[in-house]
C-alpha cells in the first residue's frame, strides 16, 4: 500500500497515488496532481515530512519543471542550480519574502564586488594610460623642440577621440551592454599606449593619431562601468560600488604619475607606454574568461546572491535601450540638464587637475618632475580614500530612510561646494606644502560626486545611463577647460573660474535634480 504523502512512479499506479520512496524523475515527466482529499492520518504523516499541515481538504500539486510544492497553506521551494551555460535559460528563483541584506563578509566576497574590482581595475588603467603623456611631455618636447604651445596640441590631441566616443560608445553600451563593449575599448586604447613610443620615433601624425585613439578608446570606459553596476548593484549597494570602482580610476592617477618618471629612468620615455599597454592586454584576458554581463548569466554566482539582486532588483531596470536613443525627449527634461551641467563641472575640474597639475607645481613652485609627479599624485589617493567611505555613507542615508533625491542632492553639493573653497585656497597657497595640502583637500571632497550625479545616471533612466554620461558632458568640460588654460595663460585666473563655476553648477543640481524614475520613453 502507497501512502498518499509521497510520490511514486510504479508501473500500474493512478497519477495521484505516493509512495515512500520516490524514485529519480527526467525533465519530461508529466505534471502529477493529487485531487484526492487528504485524510488525518495522512496530513500527520505529510506534516512529519515536510512540517507543514493542512486541516482543510485542499488539492496538493508537485509541479517537477518548477520544483514546486504546494498545499493550501505552505509552499516548499526547492531552487535550482544556476546554470554554469551562459546560453541556457536560467530559472527564476521564487521567493515569497525579500532576500535578507548581506553581512559585510558576505558583501565583499561576493561575484558583484568582484565584477565592481574588475571595472575598477580597468579604469585605472585607463587614467594611468591617459596620464604617461603628462609626464612624458617635458622629456618629449626637450628632445625635439617642441614649444610649450605645440606640445599643448600633443596633450590635447586625446580628446579629438573623446570628442565622439561617450556619446557613440554610451549608445553602445546601453544596447549591447558593458562587458563586451569595455573588453573592446580596453583592448583598443591598449594598443593606442603600447605603440605611442613607436609612433613618437617615426611621425608626428602617427603619435597625434594614436593619442586620438586612445581617447575614442577611453571614452567607452565610464559608460561602461555606470551599466555593469546598474545591473549587479541593487540601488542600496551602488554608491559604494560607484565609490569602489572611482577609487580604481583616482588610483590609476597615482599609479601612472608616480611610477611613470620611475620606468622613464629605467627604460627610456617608451618604458611606462609599453608596460601599461601589456597591463591592459593582460586584464582583458581575465576580463573575458571571468566575468558576466549580468548575474543571471554569471556561472561563479550563488543562488543566494542571485536571489537578494533579484529581488531588489526593479522590474523596470533589465529594459534595454532603443539603439536609436530618443535625444530629443532626453534633452527635453530639466533632470537631464541637471545632469549634463553636473557632469561637463566634474569633466572640467577633473581635466584640469589631472593635466595641469604637474606643470602647474613646475610654473609656479619650480618642483621639478618627480616632485610634481609625487604632489600630484598624492591628492588622487585620497580622492580613492574618501570616495569610498562616502558612498558607504550615501549608502547608508537611503538605507535609513532618506529619500534618494535628498540624498543625492546633499552628496553633489559637497562634491562640489567642498573643491570651490579648496581651490581659493590653493590659489592663495604660498609654498607647495599648503598648496599640496589644499589640493588634496579639493580632490578628497570632489569624490563626494560620485555618489550625485554618477549614481543619479542609472536612477532617472537606467537604459540609458550610457548615453546620459557621455552627452555634451565630457565634451563641454573637457574642451573647455583646454581651451581656457591656453587662451588666459594665467593658472589663478583660471582656478578662480573653476571655483566659481562650481558653486553655479551646485545650485542648479539642486534646484533641477531628482532621485526618482524618469520616463524618457513616452512623449511629455
Amino acid at each position: 500500500m502507497y501512502s498518499p504523502a509521497t510520490v511514486n512512479r510504479p508501473s500500474r499506479l493512478h497519477p495521484a497515488t505516493i509512495s515512500k520512496n520516490p524514485i529519480k524523475t527526467t525533465h519530461n515527466q508529466f505534471i502529477h496532481t493529487l485531487s484526492k482529499p487528504l485524510s488525518s492520518s495522512s496530513s500527520s504523516s505529510y506534516s512529519s515530512s515536510i512540517n507543514s499541515t493542512s486541516s482543510t481538504s485542499k488539492p496538493i500539486q508537485f509541479h517537477h519543471n518548477s520544483y514546486k510544492v504546494q498545499t493550501s497553506s505552505h509552499r516548499l521551494f526547492l531552487k535550482p542550480k544556476v546554470l554554469s551555460d551562459d546560453t541556457q535559460p536560467t530559472l527564476p528563483f521564487i521567493t515569497s519574502d525579500e532576500a535578507s541584506e548581506p553581512s559585510f563578509l558576505e558583501f565583499i566576497t561576493s561575484e558583484r564586488v568582484k565584477v565592481v574590482a574588475m571595472v575598477a581595475l580597468a579604469l585605472a588603467l585607463c587614467n594611468a594610460d591617459r596620464v604617461v603623456m603628462s609626464v612624458a611631455i617635458v622629456p618629449l618636447s626637450q628632445s625635439r623642440g617642441w614649444s610649450q604651445a605645440f606640445a599643448g596640441v600633443v596633450q590635447s590631441s586625446f580628446l579629438w577621440g573623446y570628442l565622439i566616443s561617450p556619446i557613440a560608445g554610451g549608445t553602445l553600451v546601453d544596447y549591447y551592454g558593458g562587458k563586451i563593449v569595455m573588453a573592446c575599448g580596453v583592448a583598443l586604447w591598449s594598443m593606442a599606449t603600447f605603440l605611442t613610443p613607436w609612433a613618437a620615433e617615426n611621425s608626428l601624425w602617427a603619435l597625434l593619431s594614436m593619442r586620438a585613439l586612445l581617447g575614442v578608446a577611453e571614452g567607452v570606459a565610464l559608460p561602461c562601468m555606470n551599466n555593469m553596476i546598474a545591473r549587479w548593484f541593487p540601488q542600496t549597494e551602488r554608491s559604494r560600488a560607484v565609490g569602489l570602482a572611482m577609487a580604481g580610476f583616482q588610483l590609476g592617477s597615482a599609479i601612472g604619475l608616480t611610477l611613470s618618471p620611475i620606468l622613464m629612468s629605467q627604460g627610456g620615455v617608451g618604458g611606462p607606454f609599453i608596460i601599461f599597454g601589456l597591463s591592459g592586454f593582460l586584464w582583458v584576458l581575465v576580463w573575458v574568461s571571468a566575468t558576466s554581463s549580468t548575474p543571471e548569466r554569471s556561472r561563479q554566482i550563488t543562488k543566494f546572491e542571485l536571489e537578494y539582486i533579484q529581488s531588489k532588483r526593479k522590474r523596470s531596470q533589465t529594459k534595454t535601450g532603443k539603439i536609436i536613443p530618443p535625444f530629443r525627449r532626453l534633452l527635453s527634461k530639466l533632470p537631464t540638464w541637471s545632469l549634463i551641467v553636473a557632469n561637463s563641472m566634474h569633466s572640467w575640474g577633473f581635466f584640469v587637475i589631472l593635466s595641469w597639475m604637474p606643470i602647474y607645481f613646475k610654473t609656479i613652485y619650480h618642483v621639478d618632475l618627480r616632485q610634481a609627479a609625487w604632489f600630484s599624485a598624492v591628492p588622487w589617493s585620497m580622492m580613492a580614500l574618501v570616495g569610498y567611505f562616502a558612498g558607504v555613507f550615501s549608502d547608508k542615508l537611503i538605507q535609513s530612510g532618506m529619500t534618494v533625491t535628498v540624498t543625492r542632492k546633499i552628496m553633489q553639493s559637497i562634491g562640489f561646494v567642498g573643491p570651490g573653497f579648496a581651490l581659493i585656497g590653493l590659489i592663495m597657497a604660498k609654498n607647495p606644502v599648503v598648496a599640496s595640502a589644499w589640493l588634496t583637500l579639493a580632490v578628497g571632497l570632489k569624490s563626494f560626486s560620485h555618489c550625485g550625479f554618477l549614481v543619479n545616471l542609472q536612477e532617472i533612466a537606467p537604459q540609458y545611463s550610457g548615453v546620459l554620461h557621455g552627452t555634451l558632458a565630457a565634451i563641454l568640460g573637457t574642451v573647455g577647460a583646454g581651451f581656457f588654460v591656453e587662451l588666459v595663460g594665467s593658472f589663478q585666473g583660471f582656478l578662480l573660474l573653476t571655483s566659481l563655476l562650481y558653486f553655479s553648477a551646485a545650485v542648479f543640481w539642486n534646484i533641477f535634480s531628482t532621485g526618482e524614475r524618469v520616463n524618457f520613453d513616452e512623449g511629455s
